[in-house]
């Protein structure tokens, strides 16, 4: 396979065999993991005080950094070895890198608890969507179709959880819009990395690569809202 530029990854077309086709959804089916794994050790960090003060200091900030670097290449190795062992090792990535971003939840969830589940909702939108339109793609990833999808998704939950939760007016709403589809842009083009990079040859490999995209642009998306509703 050859490595695509740019502009190809965002907006060209991957042909896929059945294996390709195959090691893809199940590369999104891994991604889920992941994700619950994060919901999971966010949660613990908006909630108790004491995860986001040790995480908030310099050594709580260091050993975040060892974790979000360190767990996924032990994921990678346990998968090597052990499809259970695998398959715990992404679970503990997502669990670890919700817990090295405390402090920032428990602050959201002091001054506009509001916040994380809209952002939530808007990174879910952009997930949900590129994954549905993965796992029902058969013999070709169209980087424009999963574009179009994501930005349809993240429109409409966007706009609702405006509506919902943030009541930010129009100004707020089109910064959540433009965060929300700058994510599916970000996870698209590693999806189109994911299928063309010989580098992400395992499912699991895959998986890590994409889910860092996934936190980034729920951590982007949270930190604008706080930025928005500091200004209102």
């Amino acid at each position: 396979m050859s490595l695509m530029t740019a502009t190809e990854k965002l907006f060209g077309t991957t042909t896929l065999d059945e294996r390709q086709a195959a090691i893809a959804k199940k590369t999104y089916a891994l991604l889920s993991i992941s994700v619950a794994g994060a919901v999971a050790g966010g949660y613990a960090g908006a909630t108790n005080e004491s995860l986001a003060m040790f995480f908030g200091s310099t050594m709580g900030w260091i050993t975040a950094l060892i974790m979000i670097n360190v767990v996924p290449y032990i994921a990678l190795w346990a998968a090597n070895r052990n499809k259970t062992l695998g398959l715990l090792a992404l679970a503990a990535d997502g669990f670890l890198s919700g817990l090295a971003v405390s402090p920032l939840l428990f602050f959201a969830n002091l001054v506009a608890p509001k916040l994380i589940p809209a952002a939530g909702g808007v990174t879910l939108a952009v997930f949900v969507a590129v994954t549905g339109y993965m796992m029902v793609t058969r013999d070709r990833f169209s980087a424009p179709a999963g574009l179009m999808t994501g930005i349809i998704a993240s429109v409409f939950v966007a706009v609702l959880m405006n509506s919902l939760f943030l009541h930010s007016g129009v100004v707020g709403l089109l910064i959540s819009v433009a965060v929300g589809i700058f994510g599916v842009f970000i996870l698209v083009y590693a999806t189109s990395d994911v299928l063309n990079n010989p580098n992400f040859d395992s499912p699991v490999r895959g998986a890590l690569m994409l889910f860092a995209a996934l936190f980034n642009i729920f951590v982007s998306t949270l930190r604008v809202l706080l930025s928005l509703s500091s200004r209102d």
